[in-house]
This record gives structure tokens, sequence and C-alpha cells, in this order.
């Protein structure tokens, strides 16, 4: 049997890394609009989706594709679309299952904006029915006739509860429905969605696949291995002739082309790069994260949040799904709002900035930040209080790291 070589050789050498016109080693930065044809008939046949090509970089572009490639090979999808943010590719990836009268099962804990942009779907008729935990059993509670899809967090943002993949998508399955994954925290580095059961993948690229903090982006990977039931899922109806496909055809030639949400040229580039240092990043951000919550862990004035400490409720689920690792990001209570802001202020190295998987390690205090508009159930589901901060760690020099945070909260007292 072939030996399969690691996740940074892929990532590094696989298909998508080859064929570049000029032999390039990467790919060109196509930054233009339009591109140019000999004849009138050529053109037509690329519009037609005929002819192998790109028109305008609002529906097609060859930088973008080489991005879009890339991650497709690392999840091990049919087919990826890069859009111009991660929740441009939520809203686009849902819009093209759900319409008006359908409804959507979504996990609790979920990202501020997740949960703003939902509210959004209900005032066009899409009902979002939040579990009040994402497990197989609470799930198919909540199933009904007119469920499109369930959406969750893999590992929830900044909830850390990290979603069976396995059960829930069996659950899902069972009742005709599609599992959507948002995998921005996990990462194709700590596990494959698709290949635990998952149909749909989502990243905000933004996060630790860009790593750099240089460039907004998104991306959905379709499996591929959904088998659609159009008269259930009517907002694919059109697009029947494609089968397993209709959703990735959809996708691309409907809601992301007509909506206008695609990624610029020269963020699809910058993420491309920033991708080719994921493992070695990831890598270390975990092994990071993990020692500074360990040290936190032993302070008697915080309680911490990560998923890898003993006792913590998703323990067994690291182990089995992400393979040991807690990912990237932890949270931890200060014991109140006033303290909360004293932590954050006296930290020499961690960043204050609403973002998560740059280098750097940044911190935020989410209730008055990212949860503004959320109630309290919803914050309080989230892992969100007015004591919480979370802390999405980086490369640094963990011994820094861990001197720094302990010497914030020692002062803060």
């Amino acid at each position: 049997m072939e030996r399969k070589n690691g996740f940074n050789t892929r990532l590094l050498h696989d298909k998508t890394s080859l064929g570049y016109a000029q032999r390039e080693i990467l790919p060109p930065v196509s930054q233009v609009n339009a591109f140019r044809y000999e004849s009138a008939e050529e053109l037509e046949r690329v519009f037609q989706h005929k002819s192998a090509g790109f028109a305008y970089t609002r529906v097609g572009n060859p930088t973008t594709a080489a991005f879009e490639r890339r991650i497709n090979e690392l999840e091990g999808g049919v087919g990826a679309v890069a859009a111009s943010s991660g929740m441009a590719a939520i809203t686009t990836a849902l819009l093209t299952v759900a319409q008006s009268g359908d409804e959507i099962i979504a996990g609790t804990g979920l990202y501020g904006g997740t949960i703003d942009l939902f509210r959004d779907f209900e005032k066009l008729g899409i009902r979002v029915v939040y579990a009040r935990e994402t497990s197989e059993r609470t799930i198919k509670s909540l199933i009904t006739s007119k469920t499109r899809a369930i959406f969750a967090e893999l590992i929830g943002n900044p909830s850390l509860a990290i979603l069976d993949v396995p059960k829930v998508s069996a659950v899902a399955h069972e009742a005709g429905v599609p599992l959507f994954v948002d995998s921005t925290t996990a990462t194709p580095y700590l596990v494959r969605p698709l290949e635990l059961g998952a149909d749909v993948v989502i990243h905000s690229t933004s996060k630790y696949i860009n790593g750099g903090g240089n460039s907004i982006g998104g991306i959905v990977v379709d499996g591929g291995k959904f088998p659609w039931d159009f008269k259930k899922h009517g907002a694919l109806s059109d697009f029947s002739k494609y089968g397993k496909l209709a959703f990735s055809v959809r996708l691309r030639t409907d809601l992301w082309e007509n909506f206008g949400g695609c990624m610029a040229p020269t963020n699809a580039f910058l993420s491309y790069i920033g991708a080719d240092t994921l493992g070695l990043r990831m890598e270390r951000i975990c092994r990071n994260a993990e020692a500074l919550a360990n040290a936190l862990s032993e302070l008697s004035d915080v309680d911490v949040n990560y998923p890898t400490l003993r006792g913590n409720a998703f323990e067994r689920l690291a182990k089995s799904e992400l393979g040991g690792r807690g990912g990237g990001i932890l949270t931890f209570r200060a014991g109140s709002k006033e303290r909360a802001f004293k932590i954050l202020n006296a930290l020499k190295f961690a960043i204050i900035a609403s973002n998560i998987g740059d280098l750097r390690t940044l911190v935020i205090h989410p209730a008055s930040t990212l949860y503004l508009h959320s109630n309290r159930e919803e914050t309080e589901a989230a892992g969100v209080f007015d004591d919480t901060i979370r802390v999405s760690v980086g490369i640094e020099d963990v011994d820094d790291l861990v001197d720094d945070f302990i010497s914030a909260i020692k002062t803060s007292l």
C-alpha cells in the first residue's frame, strides 16, 4: 500500500500546486475586471458554460479559482466557491438550499455575527430553529417537514463546544437533511468534516487559513455526496439535472454570481500563500493554547474553558475527532466586567482586536463587542458572560504568553 503523505507535504505538493500557465510556483494575481476574447462566438460559449474560460471576475477569476481548488483539495470536496467574507459564504450557502417558508436548524453558541445574519433570514421568511445543544437527540427532536439544512460550528466560537459530526450527520441524513459545518476554528489541519459525514464545509478564510490578518474572505466546499430530494429542496429544483452536484452548480451560477459576493483576486492570492504555513501555524498555535490554558487553570481566581482540559465536557470529542488537540481559542471568566477590562488593558503582547486565527495573540471582551446585539439567552448559550475574555492564541514563545497573562491577571486584583 502506498504511504499517504503528511498534511504539510500534501499542502505544498498536491495537484493544486501544479499547472500554472507560465510554470509559476504560485498562481499569478489576475487583478483584472474582464478577459479578452478573439471572437464573439468564443465569449458566447464561455457564457453558456460550453467552453472553459473566464469572462468577468465577479463570476470567475484564475487566481480565485486556484485558491478554490487548493481548499477543495484540502477538504476533500468536489468543488469550492470563494466568497468576499465568511459571512457571505454562510449566507450564499444556506440560501442555496432554503427559501421562504423553509426552516434551518442551527446550533446554539454561534458567533454573534451569524446570529445577526439569521435574524435577517427570518425577515426573508426562513425560520431558524435553535438547538439547545447540538447533540443528535436534540437535533432529531427539532427536524420537521420544513427543515432544509442543519448548520453548526465544528468548534464553537467562543463556546468551544465540539460538534459530534458522525452522530449529528447520521440523524440529519436519516431525515433527508444535509449537514452544513462551519469549520473555521478547526481548519482542515485538525479535521476534515466531509470524511466524518458533513455535506458542506464553510470557512471564514480571513482567520486561520489566511493566518496573517491581511485579507477578508470565505469559502464553501461541497462534499458532492448528498442525495438531494428536489421536491423537498425546492430551491434546487431548477438544477435537478445535475444530481448530487446541484448544490455546487446553483451556488456558483446563481446565488453567488447574482449576489456579487466574489473574493477579490488579491485576497485570494494572499490567502493562498497564507495557507502554505497552515499546518505549521496550527501545530504551534494548538500547543501554545493548551499550555496557556493549563497554566491559567492553575489560578484560583479565573475560570478557564478549553476543550482538552481535564474534566472539560468536550475532552472526549477533542480526542476522538480533533486528534487530541483543542484548537487555537480559549476563554476565561475574570469575575466581573471591570476586572476583565483591567486584564485586557494590562496585557503587553496580546492585542485587543476583533479577529481570530492571526499569527499574533488577540484578545477581546465578547459581551461588549461581538455580542452587542444579542440577548442574554443567546450570549450565555455561546459561553459569553459579562466577565468573559476570549483569547485567540498566536505563535509567540509560549513562556512569554504565560508570563504576560499571569502578570495581567495578578495586577488586576
